[in-house]
């Protein structure tokens, strides 16, 4: 077949192994990498067939799709698993389902080997050993979970009658759900970042489906495959300091200092050229002098080295860069972190891009801004991408290749039409103010004043294109960047006593 990489690449376009499969092609066609291993069947106990086929979701990932027949009991089924890298961080989806609205049930799910389901309403749980990685919709999951727990009910009935007739009760509330008869919220938590909800309205925002992006925990690194060092330390023992080295000072940094520096080097804030994020900063000020850190690497959980040095950003505010690298596994990211106190006020910054040179001024998007684009109808929930250091045209290319990556049911094949003419027109207008055909409006939201577009002339004031806006956050941003929780009367009352 007509492979779409390089020659002797196992990996096909979704739509060159579709043909092969329907034996439209030539002779070539037919040397698809389809492989074919002989297994036990689980019901009867005789030989079956699974075949499995690597294979690219345009705009999505690289999978392997798996099937097992069985041709002596008839038992068949299919499982997908992914075969390209794992994300940087675990994502959470939570999508809230109206009664009676079927088509929010009709919504395609991308669940992986690692992804946990929840109904909160029912409290009820799906771990990722009982349902392995598949393509389904919100409908097909909760049906499946009935007929899994519905296959033993007469044996249980002969077994613990009791719990027969409870688990027919829960049947009958959770097939109420499948069919639409009762609201409830559908949770889909993935450590790995591999699994997906469709949202209908991408790429505007859709009030029912909310993402969050964490972090791992060790045990979810571990779960994961992840080399994740044990601790050394023995219950009782002292904790050990580590120390640091700094470049050009023989100073000796403890134990709290590596403890920030092995959190920024697993918060992967942008997946770059650490050089290149240093260049584009050390231009406004250069660094006095660069400190090292001990770290962890984000990837395979090995001991690494963060580098960091401060520096000023005209009209900003002080910033920490910092850069992180792995020689065990390679991996390296760079993060910025805003400097100084949290504002009393977040801030809104709007850009009105009329030229080729707002296109090119630099922008810093830190984790918990949102970004809009009101002539796109285009609107990026806070934590999405990250934090990133780049120009106005680099952040407007990166969502829609987000987008494009994520969203990829409204690019492939079996798209309607209606939402394929749907993408087609959001990029053709992405593509007319990109080249600049007519103005257009970017605005930055950041409820901790953390982002930050560069002026266009030495005055802030001067630049008339560009509107920086300070508000009062509200109780709902306060509570989820974690302020009310916050309480610094010990940390104030001790400083006050030693600063007279």
């Amino acid at each position: 077949m007509a492979s779409s990489g390089e020659e002797g690449r196992v990996v096909v376009d979704l739509r060159s192994a579709a043909e092969s499969a329907g034996g439209g092609g030539d002779e070539e066609a037919h040397a698809a990498p389809l492989h074919e291993i002989e297994s036990l069947c689980m019901r009867c106990g005789d030989n079956g067939t699974t075949r499995l086929l690597m294979t690219m979701i345009p705009h999505f990932r690289e999978v392997v799709l798996m099937a097992f027949e069985c041709p002596h009991c008839g038992e068949r089924n299919n499982e997908v698993q992914f075969a390209g890298q794992l994300q940087p961080k675990g994502c959470c989806y939570r999508l809230e389902v109206p009664r009676g609205q079927n088509e929010i049930l009709n919504r395609q799910v991308v669940k992986s080997d690692s992804a946990t389901i929840k109904i909160p309403e029912l409290d009820f749980e799906i771990p990722p050993e009982a349902q392995r990685g598949s393509l389904s919709t919100v409908e097909g999951i909760i049906m499946r979970a009935v007929d899994e727990l519905q296959a033993l009910q007469d044996e249980r009935k002969k077994v613990d009658p009791q719990k027969a007739e409870a688990i027919d009760k829960f049947l009958a509330k959770l097939r109420s759900l499948g069919l639409g008869e009762a609201a409830f919220t559908f949770v889909l938590d993935d450590p790995a970042g591999n699994s997906f909800i469709e949202n209908q309205n991408a790429p505007s925002s859709d009030p029912l489906l909310s993402v969050r992006f964490y972090e791992r925990t060790r045990e979810q690194q571990a779960a994961l495959g992840f080399l994740v060092e044990p601790s050394t330390e023995e219950p009782g023992d002292q904790p050990v300091n580590h120390a640091s080295t700094v470049e050009g000072n023989s100073e000796v940094l403890q134990e709290p200092h590596g403890s920030v520096g092995a959190v920024a080097g697993r918060r992967a804030i942008a997946q770059g050229n650490p050089d290149e994020v240093a260049a584009a900063l050390c231009r406004y000020s250069a660094p006095e002098e660069v400190d090292t850190l001990p770290s962890t690497c984000g990837a395979c959980g090995t001991e690494c080295v963060t580098r960091f040095f401060a520096t000023k950003i005209p009209y900003f505010r002080e910033v920490i860069v910092m850069a992180t690298t792995c020689d065990m596994c390679g991996y390296r990211n760079s993060e910025l972190k805003p400097g100084g106190e949290i504002p009393a006020k977040g801030k809104k910054i709007t850009l009105h891009v009329q030229n080729g040179k707002d296109l090119t001024r630099d922008v810093i998007k830190s984790d918990s801004a949102g970004v809009k684009v009101p002539e796109l109808e285009l609107e990026l929930a806070s934590g999405t991408l990250g934090g990133i250091v780049t120009t106005v045209e680099g952040l407007i290319v990166k969502i829609c290749e987000a987008l494009q990556r994520v969203h990829g049911f409204q690019l492939g094949d079996s798209t309607l039409e209606w939402k394929k003419k749907k993408w087609e027109d959001f990029n053709d207008r992405l593509s007319k103010l990109l080249s600049l055909q007519e103005p257009w409006t970017l605005i930055i939201d950041d409820g901790l004043a953390a982002s930050f577009v560069a002026p266009a002339t030495d005055s802030l004031e001067d630049d008339n294109q560009l509107t920086i806006e300070e508000y009062v956050r509200s109780w709902e941003q306060n509570e989820e960047l974690g302020l009310n929780d916050m309480d610094t009367s010990s940390a104030d009352a001790a400083y006050n006593t030693t600063n007279p």
